[in-house]
């Protein structure tokens, strides 16, 4: 009856062949706030009008001026464009290799940016809201390996300073790297994470992605009969769309 109980727990756990999403890309990035900016405008009382006619009153950042520079305050749109979520490679016997991904649009956070530089990042991630392409690894997911019911959420704070290369408040596209404290599982880690980003129709458009080795924060992989291998690490990845707070 054990083995039976544990092959099925592999079923739902594990064999759930994924169609999981491309990894994050700038061009990606850039190409859905484009469109998504694009669906809209905005009248003279503070109104946006999407193509499909409905009439929703603008937040005051989505009207605020995009000729001035990077510099300034800025949050998370609260739109869906933004999100943070894992890839995981597993194989499974008689099955093979597949990648499982998940994304949470729950996220929230700020950017400051002073002339050619920025003074501090911080973005939360509700782990809760993980989903992948299948409910019931989301539900697994709550109780083992990221156990979100017991880590609800995750954070990165910068540490230092980021300076931008030239070019970056006139809307060319560049790369960086932020040094800052990831906390994940309830445990935190010094890490640096490489980051593309562009100044796009008034947005700050960021991504990124990291390789996580699960034992440094204390997590650990399902395991079952019927399973070959679970990487021993994942790629915490992000697409984030900052707009003037």
């Amino acid at each position: 009856m054990a083995v039976i109980a544990v092959a099925a727990l592999a079923a739902w756990w594990f064999l759930l062949r994924s169609d999981a999403p491309d990894p994050v890309s700038l061009e990606g990035a850039v190409a859905s706030v484009t469109s998504t900016t694009a669906a809209t405008t905005t009248g003279e009382d503070g109104t946006t009008t999407s193509t499909a006619g409905e009439t929703t009153t603008a937040p005051p950042s989505a009207t605020a001026p995009t000729g001035d520079g990077i510099a300034g305050s800025w949050v998370l749109a609260a739109d869906g464009r933004s999100f943070a979520g894992y890839r995981v490679r597993e194989e499974l016997a008689s099955i093979g290799a597949f990648t499982a991904a998940g994304r949470s649009t729950a996220v929230s956070g700020s950017l400051e940016v002073s002339e050619s530089r920025v003074t501090s990042v911080e973005v939360v991630v509700d782990m809760t809201a993980l989903e992948s392409d299948d409910s019931r690894r989301d539900g697994a997911m709550r109780r083992q390996a990221l156990e979100t019911d017991a880590f609800p959420e995750a954070s990165f704070r910068t540490t230092g300073p980021i300076d931008l290369p030239p070019g970056a408040a006139e809307g060319e596209p560049v790369a960086v790297e932020a040094a800052g404290d990831l906390t994940l599982h309830g445990v935190t880690n010094a890490v640096t994470i490489p980051l593309e980003a562009q100044l796009v129709d008034g947005v700050v458009v960021v991504v990124g992605s990291l390789e996580i080795e699960f034992a440094d924060y204390d997590i650990e992989t399902p395991s079952a009969a019927i399973v070959l291998s679970v990487e021993d690490r994942g790629i915490m990845e992000f697409q984030l769309a900052f707009v003037r707070g």
